[in-house]
């Protein structure tokens, strides 16, 4: 019997029969493999330090003591004009909203194709069990491409706008949730769905009668994380001119001083809102997850 705590090769091998040497054995391996991680951790941090620094257009060293330069400029800016910014949180109140439902469509047309993605993904419940790898690849594609590159090839087919960016986000969040429902999906109990195959019921009726109640408290869960997520998205996405508040926060730093109070606004704006949707969906989860 090969010895896997120790490798399959033949060699020294601790006296088994003298637990303490065979404990000491096993930290100094763990201790000597963790060391070599470690090494090779550090040496890919130097070198890939080194190359970013020798790229750089400046060296980091002698800017860094110029890096709250900006920060302090526009926060100066905005407080002298401090007084603006209740007329400014109103003037980007459509903008934000716009952002909001760019997030929100996103996220229930993603949610909705991953649920029938995990459930075609899932060993024990999918329709097709030989076409679960097809699914689970198809999965790993839509949350590997990062939605600001589908959204950049979306502009030159749509134009510019929201629906780039809504289903830029919805193929990334599709991805993303239908990953984490498949696990979810994965522990739910087969007595259910045995019973109802028992019946005659349809692969559509076992799925809505004796998975979808098990799941739904997680799946919701994951949904409104996810919807935390891509608010944030929406907004990076107005960058490239999909909308929202985002297209109105490159406009206001692309004028620079004079407009930074602008800017200020808006990124108080964004915290605000993130801020009560994560404590609002917090709230929920831990309703629908925990019961309280």
């Amino acid at each position: 019997m090969v010895d896997i705590a120790f490798g399959p090769t033949p060699g020294k091998r601790p006296d088994m029969t003298n637990p303490r040497q065979a404990y000491l054995e096993q930290v100094r391996r763990k201790r000597m493999y963790g060391g070599i991680l470690l090494a090779l951790f550090v040496g890919m941090l130097a070198s890939g330090w080194i190359l970013a620094e020798g790229r750089n257009a400046g060296g980091f060293w002698s800017g860094l003591p110029q890096i709250d330069d900006f920060a302090g400029e526009v926060i100066s800016e905005a407080w002298a004009n401090r007084a603006n910014l209740p007329g400014l949180f109103v003037e980007f109140l459509p903008s934000l909203i716009e952002t909001l439902n760019i997030a929100a469509i996103a996220t229930l047309v993603g949610g909705l194709a991953a649920m029938v993605l995990a459930l075609l993904s899932t060993r024990g419940l999918a329709r097709w069990p030989r076409l679960i790898p097809l699914f689970r690849r198809a999965m790993d594609g839509f949350r590997a491409i990062p939605e600001i590159v589908i959204a950049l090839v979306l502009i030159y087919v749509l134009g510019g706008g929201p629906v780039p960016a809504v289903i830029a986000i919805a193929l990334h969040t599709s991805g993303a949730l239908g990953k984490l429902f498949s696990e979810v999906a994965e522990n739910a109990d087969l007595k259910p769905v045995e019973g109802l195959t028992s019946v005659g019921a349809t692969w559509g009726q076992r799925m809505w009668l004796g998975v979808l109640p098990q799941v739904a408290p997680n799946w919701l869960s994951y949904a409104l994380l996810r919807f935390e997520i891509n608010v944030r998205a929406s907004a990076i996405l107005g960058f490239v001119g999909e909308g929202g508040i985002g297209y109105d926060l490159k406009i206001a730093m692309q004028w620079g001083q004079g407009r930074y109070d602008k800017v200020v606004a808006i990124f108080l704006l964004l915290f605000l809102t993130i801020f009560v949707i994560d404590r609002v969906s917090d709230h929920f989860r831990n309703r629908m997850v925990k019961g309280h």
